[in-house]
């Protein structure tokens, strides 16, 4: 099987995902954004309970269902960065203290990541709550540890991206992908 250069940048909330996965979309990279925070937008705006905070089954089949087709829409043989992948839905679940669907699991092997995943972590000094963001920074932490646990657990190899500039967290992951 080709090389499949589909890597993860993940971490709790607030620790600089979506900036970093910004930046290096404006450095020529291909890149998926967070859809969590996309999706949570569209379903406040339609009045849906699929949230969450409020049915974390309902939202987690429709995240793994855009994550499935985010992963296909990949370029074939060329680096894409994801914020965030199958697994981080997993560790939600996992938090909730709900059982991990079977398809979830499938799901995983059949759209595989590189095994090299960037991890970011609880940063406090550029954490910020927002309208899609409600967790405190403690909590934040908390989730930091269950992605980190749950990532681990499938195998994979991950790199913790210094408390520095989104230029040096770039460098730091152009450097490790080389």
């Amino acid at each position: 099987m080709d090389h499949n250069r589909r890597y993860v940048i993940t971490g709790g909330p607030g620790s600089g995902k979506s900036t970093l996965v910004e930046g290096l979309e404006k450095a020529g990279y291909t890149c998926s954004a967070e859809i969590s925070r996309e999706m949570i937008k569209a379903e406040v705006a339609k009045g849906s309970n699929c949230l969450p905070w409020l049915d974390i089954s309902c939202f987690s089949d429709k995240v793994i269902a855009e994550m499935t087709r985010a992963w296909k829409k990949a370029p074939e043989n060329e680096m894409t960065f994801f914020d965030r992948g199958i697994p981080d839905v997993i560790a939600y679940l996992r938090i909730a203290n709900l059982p991990v669907p079977q398809s979830y699991l499938s799901g995983l092997s059949a759209h595989p990541y590189e095994k090299r995943v960037f991890i970011l972590p609880p940063w406090e000094e550029i954490y910020v709550n927002d309208s899609e963001r409600w967790q405190s920074f403690e909590e934040a932490t908390a989730i930091y540890h269950i992605i980190r646990e749950t990532y681990t657990g499938f195998g994979f190899e991950l790199l913790e991206l210094p408390k520095a500039s989104e230029e040096l967290r770039i460098s730091f992951i152009l450097d490790a992908v080389k």
